[in-house]
């Protein structure tokens, strides 16, 4: 049995809601500079990158022979805007408080963004002091040297962590770090496959919003022994793909589609898995 001492969360698109405001203004000023690119484009690019990453995104795949002077603008207009439409995500603060494990954030925004945005609400002290910024180590996601940080930090072995994350860059970083690993995806995100996307990074559990995430805490945290005991794959299972893979699914008899498809009292009709 592995138990779970750390919970790591990543921030913007898991705990805040803050990445369609940032693809938005990003969007405007690259518009401004006459780069013709369109907004979902932008969200689709630059999306759960660190600044440094996305600088070299403008160089080598838009052309752009000095972003800095973009960057300067977005930065200019992005703390506005989060003060007037930033919002937590929706649930999160409620299931965050619920933990009882210890937590930390693990983002690859800088901390000045992260005192923007996640800062604007008391969900921050909810992790203060330990919230883990990418300009506190030499690389970024998805190298996974933030996440053995917050593992030093907090004196928490890697394999006793989980990893809650939306983007593939954490969900990889993590796994490289010898963590485990959760998909998160914003239920209103409008790309298309995204649930595929974490689980081939190597989540081991995807969930799409709050509800979701707390019956996947309730299969990880609470039935840990079940889930890590090997169970014998019976053939490719719809509901955990990434676990048959590593034999720990055993189709119905695994414990992770017994925790997440326990009908909730007073309802007849059976709940659908939430990693189908």
């Amino acid at each position: 049995m592995t138990t779970t001492e750390l919970l790591i969360f990543d921030c913007d698109g898991v705990l805040i809601d803050s990445e369609p405001v940032a693809s938005r203004v990003l969007w405007q000023t690259l518009n401004d500079a006459d780069v013709a690119i369109s907004l979902s484009e932008v969200h689709r690019r630059f999306t759960g990158y660190s600044e440094g990453d996305a600088h070299r995104i403008c160089v080598e795949e838009l052309g752009i022979a000095d972003p800095t002077p973009i960057f300067a603008a977005t930065r200019d207009a992005l703390y506005p805007a989060f003060r007037h439409s930033l919002q937590p995500m929706a649930g999160i603060d409620a299931l965050v408080r619920s933990l009882p494990q210890l937590k930390c954030v693990a983002s690859n925004s800088a901390l000045e963004r992260l005192q923007n945005s996640l800062g604007l609400f008391d969900l921050w002290n909810a992790f203060d002091p330990h919230i883990f910024s990418a300009d506190m180590v030499a690389a970024p996601k998805p190298a996974p040297d933030l996440f053995h940080l917050c593992a030093e930090t907090l004196r928490v072995d890697p394999a006793r962590c989980v990893v809650i994350d939306d983007s593939p860059h954490g969900i990889v970083g993590a796994v490289a770090a010898g963590m485990r690993a959760i998909g998160f995806v914003d239920p209103a995100d409008p790309r298309e496959g995204r649930r595929s996307v974490l689980s081939d990074a190597g989540a081991m559990l995807v969930a799409t919003g709050a509800d979701e995430l707390a019956r996947a805490f309730a299969a990880v945290l609470g039935e840990a022994s079940d889930v890590q005991a090997p169970l014998k794959a019976r053939g490719p299972c719809r509901t955990c793909l990434s676990n048959a893979r590593r034999g720990l699914c055993g189709g119905p008899s695994c414990k992770i589609h017994q925790a997440i498809n326990k009908p909730t009292l007073g309802t007849r009709k059976r709940r659908t898995s939430v990693f189908e």
